[in-house]
Order: structure tokens, then sequence, then C-alpha cells
């Protein structure tokens, strides 16, 4: 194991790993449980009272903590929101404390809200009635990342059924508004405590050393309308929205050229993306069109500031305004959701070393260290906190897309890698 672990006796590992295998059908329960909640953005209510319930059902007593922008407004790492924080909204949020503190303290969270189900009609089963097929979990949000919030649970859940119990604190949370500001971990990790370490169980086997950044932004272009007929003495807003989208295109292309990558991306041809989410426009078919909104996800290299690249953004939609194609147009940009920096996560430091020690133990298997082209929450603890922290999760495909499914099993490597991980990281004492 490694020198970030404290030694765990023998029959306590045994233990601990075979109380895992004997959740397993809880493991699958709890998860359905969390993937039946339709826990869209402003629809995470019932998911957050779920949670409520899960982490009393292992002893500990839950609070919620409130996203409050009055206190978060002026932190760097805060995004303007999407949404109003209505009632039931806020995070949930639970600490074990132990009897003597013998290790390190660990926060274990994970985002609970989940994306559209685009589609719903491609789907092969309805995304929000969880359905196993095949050792794996259909559905919105069964890999990311209900999934590694039901393996944080059943970790500590088995160190119990072992008759064990972490030795130093644990942090637990589940937080809302990951997929779109990370506002959510931010005031968690405002109010709780600075543990030694953070991770949180997001999709993927590997190791994480990088993550971009990521701003949102939506340009509305104001055309002129008129009748079909005389199209011609009209603007189209959704053909001049086009033209913005080519602006975007080169603006992806020049961020992507070596001399603008972070040496952690320095092999990586295209880990900047440009996306255009949504877009919304015209009125009527026989109209041409009066205005059109583009919805645009923008990466960030680790290192370039999400505040340059706003600036970048706004004087990007400048220069388009004065195309010629553009001429009579009106030319809009406003920033709401991400406003997010990049952050990097070394290999040495200790959170990493341990979680792929005992990854290594569980499956034989080494992580493989990967820059990622999206960003996760871990970035609030790296950046503003000084903390260490990673990710580490199940396996599974489709996230964001249709039939998101995980592999069960790799939801119990998981399970048992997490729980090796806090009785090595915090130590144990007798429950």
């Amino acid at each position: 194991m490694s020198d970030a672990l404290l030694p765990i006796d023998p029959g306590a590992r045994r233990a601990i790993l075979q109380a895992v295998e004997g959740l397993a059908e809880r493991s699958t329960a709890t998860l359905a449980r969390l993937v039946a909640h339709p826990s869209l953005l402003g629809d995470e209510a019932s998911c957050l009272a779920e949670m409520e319930g899960l982490y009393s059902e292992l002893g500990l007593s839950p609070f919620r903590v409130a996203v409050d922008p009055a206190k978060l407004d002026n932190h760097p790492g805060f995004s303007p929101p999407l949404v109003p924080y209505a009632p039931g909204r806020e995070n949930v949020a639970a600490i074990h404390r132990p009897r003597e503190t013998k290790g390190r303290s660990l926060m274990l969270q994970g985002h609970i809200d989940v994306v559209p189900v685009g589609a719903a009609d491609l789907w092969t089963t309805p995304p929000f009635e969880p359905s196993v097929r095949d050792g794996r979990m259909y559905g919105r949000g069964a890999c990311d990342m209900k999934s590694g919030v039901a393996a944080a649970l059943m970790a500590f859940a088995a160190l119990k059924a072992a008759g064990l119990q972490p030795a130093a604190e644990l942090q637990m949370a589940a937080v809302i508004e990951e997929e779109c500001t990370g506002n959510g971990a931010l005031a968690v990790m405002q109010a709780l405590g600075k543990p030694d370490a953070c991770l949180i169980p997001e999709p993927g086997q590997r190791l994480l050393t990088a993550e971009v950044g990521v701003v949102w932004a939506w340009v509305t272009v104001t055309g002129k309308p008129v009748h079909v007929s005389h199209k011609l003495s009209g603007i189209s807003a959704i053909e001049a929205a086009f033209i913005v989208s080519e602006a975007f295109r080169a603006y992806e292309a020049r961020m992507n050229e070596p001399q603008h990558r972070h040496p952690a991306y320095a092999g990586d041809n295209h880990p900047i993306n440009v996306n255009f989410g949504t877009i919304e426009g015209g009125e009527w078919n026989s109209s041409v069109a009066t205005r059109a909104r583009l919805g645009m996800r923008v990466g960030v290299m680790p290192g370039y500031s999400c505040r340059q690249t706003k600036a970048d953004i706004e004087a990007l939609v400048a220069d388009v305004a004065r195309d010629p194609r553009m001429a009579g147009t009106d030319l809009r940009v406003e920033f709401r959701g991400f406003m997010a920096d990049g952050a990097i996560f070394p290999e040495t430091q200790g959170i990493s070393q341990a979680i792929s020690a005992c990854h290594r133990e569980v499956t034989g298997e080494t992580l493989r260290p990967t820059a990622m082209h999206a960003l996760t929450d871990a970035r609030f603890y790296r950046l503003y906190q000084d903390t260490e922290a990673t990710c580490y999760g199940a396996e599974g495909e489709n996230i964001h897309g249709i039939d998101e499914w995980v592999d069960l099993a790799s939801i119990t490597e998981v399970t048992k890698a997490l729980a090796l991980l806090v009785a090595g990281w915090c130590g144990v004492e007798a429950a």
C-alpha cells in the first residue's frame, strides 16, 4: 500500500472487503432510489430529501447547507446562477467524528443534479425508471454521478458492517449544480471545516491530473423581420447566428494551438472545446427570423483565467458585430452559469497516491493518468482551499447522452477502494 495510508490490520481489511460484497444488493437498490428522482436543475428537492434519509440510515446526522449568493458573490469561484435558490434546494451534508483522532480528515462529496434527458423517446427504457440489464443500470444520472454517491454511502456502511468506523473526521455531502455552476460545492466547502483531502467519486477509474475550466455564454442576435416574400429586404437572425458560430469555431482552433496548451495537455491536440448546446430562434416559418439565441460552453485552459476568457468572448462578439455581413443586426452577450477556472491535480499528492494504491489492491491494475476535457467540483478544494483533491468512480457510458449506464461490478470495485481509502486515510476504531 501507499505511504500515504495508515496500515490496516489484515483481518479488518478482509472484513471490510467482505462487507462490501455483502452490500452489493443494497448498493444497487440505493442507486435505483437515487436515479428514480428526476433531479434536474431546480428540481433537486426530492433527491436531497432522499439523501437525508440515506445519511440517517448510516447513523449520521444530516444537515442542510444553503447556497447564499449574497455570501458567495465576491468569491472567485462563484458562478452566476441560472435559477433562484428556492427552499428545498439546500445541499445535504453529514459529518462523522471519531472518539479519538488517529488519522487525517477526508471529504467524500458527490453531486445529485443531472442534465436533461434529451429526446426521451430515444431511450430504451424511461430515463428516470432505473433498469438493470446485463450487469448495467440504465438511467439518467446512473453513472454521472449517483453511482459515486451510492459507492461513498456503501463504503461507510461497509466499515460499520465490519464493526469499524473512521478514526478521523469524515465529511460527506450531496451537492447541487455541479453541472452548471458548482455553487453547491462552493457553499459546502465554505461552510464546513477544511479537510485534509477531498475525493469526489465522479465516473471513471482514472488518476485525475488536470481539468479544464468552463465559461457559459449566450449570444443573442436581433435581425430585421419581414414577410418571406420580401426576404432580401430583411435580415435573418438565424442565418446571422451561423456567422457568430464561425467566429467561435476559429477561436476554438486558436486556443488549441500548441503555444496555448498547459504542459498537462502537451500531447493533446484538442483539449479546448466550444460547444453550441442550445439554440432558440425565429417565430414563424414564413417570417424572416427576428431573434436567435446561441447558448455555448467555452473551455478554458488551466492557467488561463475564466475572466480572460469572458473578455475574449466579449471582444469576439464585438468583432463579429463589425463584420459587413452583420450590418443591420444587433448582438448582445450575457454570462450565466459556469465561470470556472481549470485546475491541476499532481500525481504526487497524497490523496492521488492513496486512491491509486487502493485501486491497485482491489483490481490489480494501475490507474491511468488523465487530463480531462471537462471540469468537476474538485477544483474548488485545489484552487481556493489548498486542499488535496481528486476524482475516482465507476465505469459507464453515455453520460449526457441517450441510455446512460453504469457497470454495477465496477461500483463494487470502487466501493471497495473507497472503503480501504477511508480506513487507510482516516484510520479506524471500533464502531
